[in-house]
């Protein structure tokens, strides 16, 4: 009963000081002190009802194993890590998003490729990963390549959609404007139409960075060599090492918060003039 008291003091002094960050003037250091002392309370929370409610740690292992097998097993994290992170969910990645930008742009441009392209995109979309990743896998081998293709179906749609969305974002009288200055096709895409689109464009690439990772992962349970985040979540399940799967668990949400928070990054760098940027700023 002892850890479970301190569980709940834990949880009382992780409260009173979120209640007291929220008193305080918006700043940066409290925007990030309140999402930092909030984990922490978790970790403690979570560590000390496993240790007082003697949980298996079959079932639940505490945050200190998790930690000491992240610590002792980094060189099988990091190789984990760079098969399924870099070599699959990356290069896809940047294939799928590359190729949805393109063919957005042909959209764009055509009118029947609005109108035969994007209900099929809708319907490719909607089908389950589980179903098609056997498939791939087939296809392409049981090497990065195959989960790079499934990355690509998973990351295409959704960007494409948004960019042909951000595409139409400038209204009518800037388009004649344009026209009015004289201005070509190519140079009212340029100056006009793609910056206009850059606050849409960069919204699908967030949205695609989970799914990018999420697809190589779910994808090397349908057949990956002896490395990989999914590789070694599912065998790892079967051995009954909770402890290094959750290690696996935490370099995936490692790697899925740098890879989002170096596009927002770029989105700022690029998008600045937007207002929700300046908002930001401020």
């Amino acid at each position: 009963m002892v850890w479970v008291g301190a569980g709940f003091t834990a949880w009382a002094i992780g409260f009173w000081i979120n209640l007291r960050l929220a008193r305080l003037p918006p700043s940066r250091a409290t925007g990030l002190a309140a999402p930092v002392i909030f984990g922490v309370t978790l970790l403690v929370i979570w560590e000390c009802f496993v240790r007082g409610l003697g949980v298996p740690s079959v079932i639940l292992p505490p945050p200190s194993a998790i930690a000491a097998r992240f610590a002792v097993s980094t060189h099988i994290l990091w190789a984990d890590f760079v098969q399924t992170a870099i070599k699959g969910a990356l290069t896809g990645y940047v294939l799928g998003c590359g190729a949805a930008f393109a063919t957005a742009l042909a959209v764009d441009r055509f009118d029947f490729l609005r109108r035969g392209l994007l209900p099929v995109g809708n319907f490719v979309a909607a089908l389950p990963i589980i179903g098609m990743a056997p498939i791939l896998v087939m296809w392409f081998g049981f090497d990065w390549q195959s989960k790079a293709a499934v990355v690509v179906i998973m990351v295409f749609f959704p960007m494409l959609v948004n960019t042909v969305q951000g595409l139409q974002a400038s209204d009518r009288m800037q388009r004649d404007l344009m026209h009015t200055y004289a201005a070509s096709d190519w140079q009212t895409l340029v100056k006009l139409r793609l910056p206009a689109a850059m606050p849409f464009v960069f919204n699908g690439l967030k949205i695609t960075t989970t799914l990018a990772l999420i697809g190589a992962i779910v994808a090397e349970f349908f057949g990956s060599p002896i490395k990989g985040m999914g590789f070694r979540i599912s065998t790892s399940v079967g051995q009954l090492a909770l402890d290094l799967v959750w290690a696996e668990i935490v370099v995936a949400a490692m790697a899925g918060s740098a890879f989002y928070g170096g596009v927002a990054l770029l989105e700022r760098s690029v998008t600045f003039w937007h207002p929700s940027q300046r908002g930001r700023a401020s």
